[in-house]
């Protein structure tokens, strides 16, 4: 008896396996495709134009800074696979003022056609005990890294609705995963995203307009730099073993692009929860750790 079950089984998966393409979204064919790129002068999203142009497509970067936009345009155009592509730059900053970031999406628009695909990398981290971080940098940090995205998601959204196709891309953390010591700031900002992109793909997904969410780790990015100056301590997209138990222990309510993305996370959540508790404790131990020895050399600072 339980080998017939076992055995029906198998064949339910497998046959979820084989219908899984079906439900799929296809991929975006890159050749001739629009990219439209935030923070894409360096780091992660300069690393995205790259990888896009290599493929064909034509690529709008946006940023704040002309100087390093001006220099991403000429690193990537070394990439080019036909003299047709082009790498359109836009200086503007896409936390501050929604009217400026429509008016510069339409311009890449007219002047590269439709948006096919939106990318929001534009991002910023800045770490410290809760008590320690200025409010306004709550402010900044949820300005940037949240309304960073929504307006140039906002600017593109209707034109992808009446075409029928088009893909977003946010740009998250593993610490828009799981809550962090000393980034207070900077996970709320990018927990929001998640629940941005759920909203948002819920309402767009008829109109064959698909989200994902990124997941990076720590990435060596000139963002990252900056971050440690400062630092104490498919829907989903993560890197590494530990990006993938991330993903499958945080998928919630997200929306899955497969069947087989489905089932993954269902048989492995138990054994993933497991191994969290056992993170977590390592964390909890480390921080309490921490917490001593920095009790005792104020002790002693006080006796001395």
């Amino acid at each position: 008896m339980l080998l017939l079950v076992a055995t029906f089984f198998m064949a339910f998966v497998l046959l979820l396996y084989m219908l899984s393409p079906l439900i799929s979204p296809k991929p975006l064919a890159l050749p001739g495709a629009h990219v439209v790129v935030t923070g894409g002068s360096s780091g992660i999203g300069k690393c995205i134009a790259i990888e896009c142009y290599k493929q064909g497509a034509f690529i709008t970067l946006v940023a704040r800074n002309e100087d390093r936009l001006l220099q991403a345009k000429k690193e990537i155009e070394k990439h080019s696979i036909n003299d047709k592509q082009v790498v359109l730059c836009i200086s503007v900053d896409v936390s501050q003022d929604y009217s400026q970031v429509e008016n510069v999406i339409k311009q890449a628009q007219e002047k590269l056609g439709p948006v096919d695909m939106l990318v929001n990398c534009a991002g910023m981290s800045i770490s410290g005990k809760f008590e320690d971080v200025e409010v306004s940098t709550f402010e900044r940090l949820m300005s940037i890294n949240y309304l960073g995205s929504v307006y140039p998601s906002r600017a593109v959204i209707t034109t992808m609705k009446e075409r029928r196709v088009g893909r977003i891309v946010f740009l998250s953390s593993q610490a828009g995963q799981v809550g962090l010591f000393g980034f207070t700031a900077y996970s709320s900002s990018k927990f929001a995203i998640r629940g941005l992109a759920e909203a948002l793909q819920m309402e767009v997904k008829p109109y064959n307009v698909y989200v994902t969410v990124a997941y990076p780790p720590d990435t060596d990015t000139p963002g990252f730099a900056e971050e440690n100056k400062t630092k104490q301590g498919n829907f989903n997209s993560s890197i590494g073993s530990d990006g993938y138990m991330l993903s499958s222990l945080t998928c919630g309510m997200a929306p899955v692009t497969s069947i087989t993305e489905g089932l993954q996370q269902v048989v492995t959540m138990g054994l993933f929860r497991m191994l969290s508790l056992l993170y977590l404790r390592s964390f909890d131990t480390i921080i309490r750790r921490c917490m001593v020895e920095r009790t005792k050399y104020e002790i002693t600072d006080k006796t001395a």
